[in-house]
């Protein structure tokens, strides 16, 4: 073997190691921050629907991108380390799942990472984006438009049980998200239907118990569940506990509903989460958050069990099931 033959192959299997590590840097690295567990599956339908969207970029996990998971597991103060352990990491992308404590936490975090929030009910009130059309910075996203849909559950609720004067409305204190605003129209919206409004705190599944213990005495007619991560895995409990008491409930996932809840209204999250994988692959092409307006949703589901109102004792409007997109019986 000629000598420059023999320093071409050295060198060769000196830089192999530092090629390798380059190629693999080179692939983008997402890093995903969620206020709740991980799923029993990590093949859920809102993964499964941030990929598809991600995959009409052309990313694809474990071909030319890959993930990095962290979960908070609904305790809300662990998010703050969970983003900066992100940041350390230097991913490329962060998508916030769990709206707004989620994303603030990695806003926090970094100021130059790009960040694709989802599930925030007010971007701007919570200080996460200067305008939904110009967002400014290295944040955009999805807003749940909470604030517009809470009181439309309400009045969905008033049609069931006009006769009722109080309807509780179940809230998660650690849930940043839930400002002041959205409080204040909550109860202008009550206020204008004639019906007070009591907040019960509920922060743990035994406080959810508790919560609907309560509703007796303050002789409630019905009961609004808050949009909250904690809330919404509790689905389940909150179908049992409606039919234990006695009292109608309205959440926002279909979930709720479709396993023996009263009535469900909300975002069509598959559509959403689908939009979150779009823009989060059109940021690694090279585009800024900061030019990507933040987007509200326009598709939305009403679902009405009539078994379960017929359970509660309850005929369902005409009005409600003419709005209806899904009527189980």
């Amino acid at each position: 073997m000629q000598r420059r033959d023999f320093i071409a192959l050295l060198g060769g299997v000196f830089s192999w190691p530092f090629l390798a590590h380059a190629q693999q840097k080179a692939m983008p690295v997402i890093g995903s921050l969620s206020s709740s567990p991980p799923p029993a599956n990590l093949d859920d339908l809102v993964r499964s629907a941030v990929h598809q969207g991600m995959g009409e970029l052309g990313f694809v996990d474990g071909q030319n991108m890959v993930w990095e998971y962290r979960w908070a597991e609904f305790h809300y103060d662990r998010l703050p380390a969970l983003a900066a352990d992100l940041v350390s990491r230097k991913v490329d992308l962060i998508v916030t799942r769990g709206g707004a404590p989620s994303a603030l936490a990695a806003k926090n975090a970094t100021s130059t990472i790009p960040i694709v929030f989802s599930d925030v009910a007010d971007p701007v009130g919570a200080g996460l984006v200067a305008s939904l059309a110009r967002p400014g910075g290295n944040l955009t996203g999805f807003s749940s438009i909470s604030l517009e849909m809470q009181p439309k559950r309400l009045d969905f609720l008033c049609e069931l049980v006009p006769q009722a004067t109080v309807i509780a409305l179940l809230v998660n204190p650690d849930n940043v998200g839930h400002s002041k605003q959205y409080f204040r129209s909550m109860q202008e919206a009550a206020r204008a239907k004639g019906v007070q409004l009591p907040v019960l705190k509920a922060r743990t599944e035994d406080e959810i118990d508790t919560a609907f213990a309560s509703l007796g005495q303050l002789q409630a007619g019905g009961l609004i569940a808050t949009p909250d991560p904690l809330l919404d895995s509790r689905f389940k409990q909150l179908v049992a506990l409606e039919s234990r008491y006695a009292v109608p409930v309205v959440s926002e996932l279909r979930a709720f509903a479709a396993a023996g809840g009263l009535i469900s209204y909300g975002v069509y999250f598959i559509a959403r989460y689908r939009q979150v994988g779009i823009y989060a692959g059109r940021i690694l092409k090279g585009q800024r958050p900061a030019d990507l307006p933040v987007q509200q949703p326009t598709t939305f589901q009403l679902v009405v069990n009539l078994k379960t109102a017929k359970a509660l004792g309850l005929t369902v409007p005409p009005s409600i099931l003419a709005r209806a997109d899904e009527v189980i019986e």
